[in-house]
């Protein structure tokens, strides 16, 4: 049965029907309280309360922080590409941008491009060392839980610079939680069946379930622990649906672009996007949820602002 962790400045907690339950350890990061397993079991006492915490991310830096690129079907296609040719692709965000799931995402003067990807973040449990064959019966010895993420993107630094790194890695770049939610095998075995959402300022812009992605999560970790080792408290971002602020220009225009010369396709490019209402703006807010539809599992519900730097 599932365990849904939550974290406050100085304290860990257990959520439970009745509010929260604090645990008694003396882990201040991530990876120190997965160790710590009886604490959370055994977690016993007066109940406080969920509104009345002030959360934090579950998810404690430094760790490695690794994303999956294009992973949904729906996303694919939104950039016409073809979801049956897209390889398992990772890049790195810093675990400097990883911050709350209520606090305000903060945008650096010189982006105007501001998009947001609700993601399921798999957080490990063990050491993965390179080489590592994880498969479906042995996935929840690795992986301990999942979270709500957002990958919020710099599109204007992303695109012309062809990486991802500095574009995705400011500070709140990654808003983490409410909750982690501790799974057992046959929990993570029902992955397909969780449903993302997003919302911004009340309208809905995102909304599939994790059937729709082209690599599940063990498909991807057969190809990345062939090159990279994961710690405890480390975790991937799995990849976004479709319905993100950025919009591929139709298919003649993006092949009469391919004849101009980068400086005046870039040009043209973001003069179009410029025009696009559904980029983040100062004051907006953006509210993600997952879940499964009878709500066994439930990653709680994210609630950020955006505000200029």
């Amino acid at each position: 049965m599932s365990i849904s962790i939550l974290r406050t400045a100085d304290d860990w907690w257990v959520e439970t029907a009745d509010g929260a339950i604090r645990i008694d350890t003396a882990a201040t990061t991530t990876a120190a309280l997965l160790a710590d397993r009886s604490a959370i079991t055994g977690a016993t006492g007066p109940t406080t309360a969920v509104r009345d915490l002030e959360l934090l991310s579950p998810v404690t830096a430094p760790c490695r922080v690794v994303a999956q690129m294009v992973n949904f079907r729906s996303h694919a296609l939104d950039s016409h590409i073809d979801p049956d040719r897209v390889p398992t692709t990772f890049f790195r965000k810093t675990s400097g941008s990883i911050s709350g799931p209520f606090d305000d995402i903060r945008t650096p003067t010189h982006v105007r491009l501001l998009d947001y990807e609700v993601e399921i973040g798999l957080v490990f449990g063990a050491e993965v060392p390179v080489g590592t064959r994880i498969t479906q019966a042995n996935l929840a010895d690795y992986v301990a839980g999942i979270v709500i993420t957002n990958d919020v993107s710099a599109r204007d630094l992303q695109l012309p610079k062809t990486q991802f790194y500095e574009s995705k890695s400011y500070p709140t770049f990654t808003p983490v939680g409410p909750r982690l939610v501790l799974l057992d095998a046959a929990e993570l075995a029902r992955f397909g069946e969780l449903r993302l959402r997003t919302w911004v300022n009340g309208e809905i812009r995102q909304d599939r379930t994790a059937a729709d992605m082209i690599v599940r999560p063990v498909g991807a970790l057969e190809v990345l622990t062939g090159f990279q080792r994961l710690s405890p408290g480390d975790i991937l971002l799995t990849g976004t649906p479709g319905g993100t602020a950025l919009s591929a220009p139709p298919k003649p225009i993006e092949l009469i672009g391919n004849l101009l010369p980068p400086h005046l396709k870039w040009k043209t490019f973001f003069k179009r996007q410029a025009t696009n209402p559904k980029y983040l703006h100062d004051g907006d807010v953006v509210e993600l949820a997952v879940a499964t539809a009878d709500g066994a599992i439930d990653l709680g519900r994210q609630r950020t602002t955006v505000r200029g730097a």
